[in-house]
């Protein structure tokens, strides 16, 4: 609309009407009531906490902010009724309410922070540094602008912010979890379970054969859905970003060295070890593993006797910096290849360090990085291109250009994506390659075949779009897509085939036949898989482990095999529950977690009596204005 009204007004005859235009308004607004403004009229307001009020244009703006958001997220657009059937809108206004009500709070405590330590804060936040891991200034504008805020008020939320986790962390600091909940929840994670099983593959079903031709028809017919062609669209694209633009950027040899040795410390790659890490209850116990070790025993045999397996054990090839534990990471870092330390105390109990290998930092070259490197300066200079750039598509666009002729006036090149569904798929169904965020997407769904839109943001610049045409969605006919109706068939049936055999094979392992005697039976082979813990296991399906952990000692079951197309079934040999240690990694790891979840309940308490205290009413009426424009769907 504002690119047509400019266009309107480039004229005298423009002009002379705009101008009219502007004086009706102004009569209008002086008959309807524009004086309300002056007045001070109130505004109707969502909701209201004390004397704070959160209008609905705050809420409108924030719920379509996190509704792009969202539509991100699922790669497809969604609708405020969609957003509102999920309860969206309410968890939005119940975080807007809390945060109203610890404002209120930190007020009435006269709780404060400088300048100086806010602007710290934003200084540290990595989302705001460079390649050389310090504040970037032309970043932390972008991602502000991005996000839609002014420096001022960016700067005024997070002051907002740091001062309510101020609060926050006093009300939770103490914060602890009872031993008895800790115990409970380390029984319950340590729990392993032993089993015997047996996979069936496709070809356990048998000889499926092919299905009639009424067989076929009428899986189809009861299935049309899933084979329904989406809607497509023809999509006309123009791509403003650094990178495009620094496709056409030239860059001189002697511009790219002064870079590598400007920033000589980013091609180098830290020293890496691999490390094994075995964790005891006292120092004695460590030293006991230690003289074994010293004599000649293997780390992970003495590891294996005292019940750990390698992956217990192994930290994997880390830098110094990624070991959380300092004095673990100063000895793992002090060793020689293939030494092991001596006991060690570190913050969660004492532990042997063994290095099983080493790889020294290195330093790229500057021909091995050349390539990169200019890339990365033709982008940081198309930065200061895309802003002029942005200002003359949009000049010529409203001069009533169509995309593909600004992109020829401009050397940008346009593209022509022929049809694409809503998730980026193409009619083979392979993904349309390189699509410029999912934001042009969402938007182009909702557009009109020849519309003029907003330039979307995405990648650091801009996506102006056109939608060509459209495909609507439609059912397929049977004759089109045979082959893969009778694919599917083939699938299901297999499935249901496996599913019975399964089903059948359980009842006769419940009824005290060996598992050996049914995979005799069957043609299969019995395979074992000891110390399965609920958090998976490299040879089972996380559904077959939820299947184990569900079934009794001693009984079977079956479930879907980690192979596609596979079932399995399964007795359970053995359940076995640890000993409880209390000052083991995985306890104290526990308590930290149930602690967090027993200071976000506290918070969650405390800002409900706030709530309460305070008084809130919610006005729905505005609710529905606010997101639905008082439709009240």
């Amino acid at each position: 609309m504002l690119r047509g009204l400019r266009k309107a007004s480039s004229n005298w005859v423009g002009k002379t009407i705009m101008a009219a235009v502007v004086g009706f308004l102004v009569i209008s607004f002086g008959i309807w009531g524009i004086g309300d403004i002056f007045r001070g009229a109130t505004r109707t307001s969502v909701a209201t906490i004390g004397s704070t009020e959160i209008t609905g244009e705050q809420f409108r703006q924030l719920f379509n902010d996190r509704l792009q958001q969202l539509s991100r997220q699922v790669n497809r657009p969604v609708t405020p009724a969609q957003a509102r059937a999920l309860g969206f809108d309410q968890r939005l206004l119940a975080q807007l309410i809390s945060e109203a009500a610890l404002d209120d709070r930190v007020r009435a405590l006269k709780l404060g922070m400088s300048d100086a330590e806010v602007a710290r804060r934003i200084r540290q936040d990595p989302g705001f540094q460079g390649i050389t891991g310090q504040f970037d200034r032309a970043r932390f504008e972008q991602a502000i602008r991005n996000a839609g805020f002014t420096e001022q008020r960016f700067v005024a939320e997070q002051r907002k912010i740091s001062l309510r986790r101020q609060l926050a962390e006093a009300i939770t600091a103490n914060a602890l979890a009872p031993n008895v909940e800790i115990e409970a929840f380390s029984r319950y994670d340590g729990e392993t379970r032993s089993v015997d099983f047996v996979a069936l593959g496709p070809e356990a079903a048998g000889d499926v054969g092919k299905p009639s031709p009424e067989a076929l028809q009428k899986y189809f017919d009861e299935r049309k859905i899933t084979f329904r062609a989406p809607e497509y669209r023809k999509l006309v694209l123009l791509v403003l970003n650094p990178e495009e633009l620094g496709k056409s950027i030239e860059i001189s040899e002697a511009d790219a060295k002064r870079y590598y040795e400007e920033r000589a410390a980013r091609f180098s790659t830290p020293e890496k070890r691999e490390v094994q890490q075995m964790m005891f209850p006292n120092e004695d116990e460590a030293k006991k593993a230690a003289e074994q070790i010293e004599k000649g025993a293997w780390f992970e045999v003495v590891a294996s006797e005292r019940g750990f397996k390698l992956t217990d054990i192994n930290l994997g090839m880390v830098q110094k910096s990624a070991i959380v534990d300092k004095a673990i990471a100063d000895a793992a870092f002090s060793l020689k290849e293939g030494e092991t330390s001596g006991p060690v105390t570190g913050r969660f109990g004492v532990a042997l360090v063994r290095v099983v290998k080493i790889e020294p930092a290195r330093t790229s070259t500057f021909a091995e990085m050349e390539g990169e490197i200019r890339k990365a300066i033709a982008a940081e200079r198309a930065k200061l291109q895309v802003s002029t750039l942005r200002d003359k598509i949009e000049d010529e666009l409203a001069s009533g250009a169509r995309l593909e002729e600004v992109a020829q006036k401009i050397k940008l090149p346009a593209r022509v994506i022929d049809a694409v569904d809503r998730s980026g798929r193409a009619p083979d169904g392979n993904p349309v390659e390189a699509l410029p965020g999912t934001d042009v997407l969402s938007t182009a769904f909702v557009s009109q075949v020849g519309v003029e839109n907003d330039p979307v943001q995405a990648d650091g610049g801009f996506v102006w779009f056109e939608v060509a045409g459209v495909t609507a969605a439609r059912d397929r006919s049977m004759d089109e897509i045979k082959d893969r109706i009778e694919a599917r068939w083939r699938e299901d049936e297999i499935a249901t085939r496996l599913k019975t055999k399964s089903a059948a094979m359980v009842a006769k392992l419940n009824s005290g036949t060996s598992i050996a005697d049914v995979a005799a039976e069957a043609k299969l082979k019995v395979e074992t898989v000891k110390d399965v813990k609920r958090r998976g296991n490299d040879a089972l399906s996380q559904q077959a482990v939820a299947a184990i952990f569900k079934t009794a000692k001693g009984s079977a079951g079956t479930a879907e095999s980690k192979q596609p197309g596979e079932q399995i079934v399964f007795t359970v040999t053995d359940v076995a529950a640890p000993a409880f240690d209390a000052n083991s990694p995985e306890s104290k790891q526990f308590g930290e977690q149930l602690k967090n979840a027993i200071a976000e309940e506290l918070l969650t308490q405390y800002v409900a009596r706030v709530e309460t205290d305070l008084g809130t009413t919610v006005n729905r009426a505005a609710l529905n204005q606010a997101i639905l424009g008082g439709s009240g769907q």
